[in-house]
């Protein structure tokens, strides 16, 4: 990758280190760990933080094992493994980024099963997952799970679960004055004949940077239209999420195990602005549920929520769907990636390309791209010149809250 040409940037023109499009995690993290390495770095989204993937999450960050399903340790569930420590360092104000303000809505996951779990019962007993899953006893089951129509067995994971819109804010907190709106950021990237990309703001300035990083998820696809850019490419992993409202107060946060590799069912429980308890689910219902119209996804969330919890009646919940196109780097056979994903863009002398691919892996993206920086030092502008020009983004509301439900 070279370096912009000097005799590119005009007199009134900005020049940063780095210049971070994209809003979500996969920005907000990538520019806190810049901000705090010495980098001159600003970010620019054309949303509000966390809009899209981001807050469409379940939230979880997990170590892996709701990818052991087959009763082995694989790729996916090593990559992932040091994820919860490296969080939790984090939350208590030790680790890379400061999230002492970021709320947990839980320290651990349950996976549970109302059938025999067969191989797994001895693989979640033996030492390859060690302190990653524990045994739950009758007596310390959760509420939800405390009636005599519950037969199965019962996991503890070291998956915690955090509210997102605390971590968002948390972020934004951390990098106060970095943070910028700018729309339609797409149409406003060009090239040089050297390559180099630089974006025009609406008063004719040009911003340069030594590298420009594409954090913002299915987006990225048309910041590298823009550009003529063919790769990295991007694949799409449509899901329809299923919101419920109901009445029960049982904050709960599971995997069911089913027949597939992947969870039956996944649970977790958010804020609401009602007084009634929100159960969003996942898992193998919401992939299949891609296909579906609402009505049937809705339908067969009900059917599996008799089947799972028949001590508990549903008639009068609220149910709704949030479709959701998770973005990924393109891979063979469209198969899930294991890792987070930092590449160059061809043919752009100035582009990094980044999908964390999973929530959790936010800092492993981070880490790889500062991997691929220069050193700090081109950029000579402070960033006063785009606060006289550019308003700061808020947070966006939880998907479930502004759809109507």
């Amino acid at each position: 990758m070279n370096n912009p040409s000097p005799s590119s940037t005009e007199s009134g023109d900005l020049q940063f280190d780095a210049i971070i499009i994209g809003g979500g995690i996969a920005g907000l993290w990538t520019l806190d760990r810049l901000r705090n390495s010495g980098y001159n770095v600003a970010l620019l989204t054309d949303r509000a933080l966390g809009e899209g993937q981001t807050l469409a999450s379940q939230g979880m960050i997990h170590g892996g094992i709701k990818y052991t399903l087959s009763g082995a340790l694989n790729k996916a569930s090593e990559t992932i493994a040091d994820m919860p420590d490296y969080w939790q360092r984090c939350l208590g104000g030790q680790g890379d980024v400061d999230l002492t303000q970021t709320r947990c809505l839980s320290d651990h996951f349950y996976m549970w099963s109302n059938s025999t779990m067969g191989k797994l019962t001895g693989f979640f007993a033996s030492r390859a997952v060690r302190g990653r899953v524990d045994k739950v006893a009758p007596d310390e089951r959760p509420a939800l799970l405390q009636n005599r129509q519950f037969k199965g067995s019962l996991y503890r994971l070291v998956d915690r679960v955090l509210d997102v819109p605390s971590l968002l804010a948390n972020l934004a907190t951390n990098n106060q004055g970095h943070l910028f709106l700018l729309p339609n950021i797409a149409s406003r990237l060009h090239k040089d004949a050297n390559e180099n990309t630089y974006l025009t703001l609406d008063n004719g300035t040009k911003l340069h940077a030594q590298r420009w990083i594409f954090c913002a998820g299915k987006g990225n696809a048309g910041l590298l239209a823009a550009l003529a850019c063919p790769e990295p490419a991007m694949q799409l992993r449509p899901l329809q999420q299923l919101i419920v409202r109901h009445r029960y107060p049982y904050p709960f946060y599971g995997h069911c195990l089913g027949a597939d590799k992947t969870p039956r069912l996944t649970i977790s429980t958010h804020p609401s602005a009602s007084d009634k308890t929100v159960w969003y689910l996942g898992g193998s219902l919401a992939e299949k549920g891609a296909n579906m119209s609402a009505a049937e996804l809705v339908c067969a969330g009900k059917q599996e929520l008799a089947e799972l919890f028949p001590w508990l009646d549903f008639s009068d919940a609220e149910f709704s769907t949030l479709p959701i196109e998770r973005a990924e780097p393109r891979q063979q056979d469209f198969a899930r990636p294991d890792n987070a994903f930092a590449e160059p863009a061809r043919g752009l002398a100035n582009v990094l390309v980044g999908w964390p691919t999973k929530l959790t892996l936010a800092p492993n993206l981070a880490n790889q791209i500062l991997a691929q920086l220069p050193p700090p030092g081109a950029g000579n502008h402070d960033l006063a010149a785009l606060e006289q020009q550019l308003s700061v983004p808020g947070i966006a509301p939880l998907p479930w809250e502004t759809n109507g439900d």
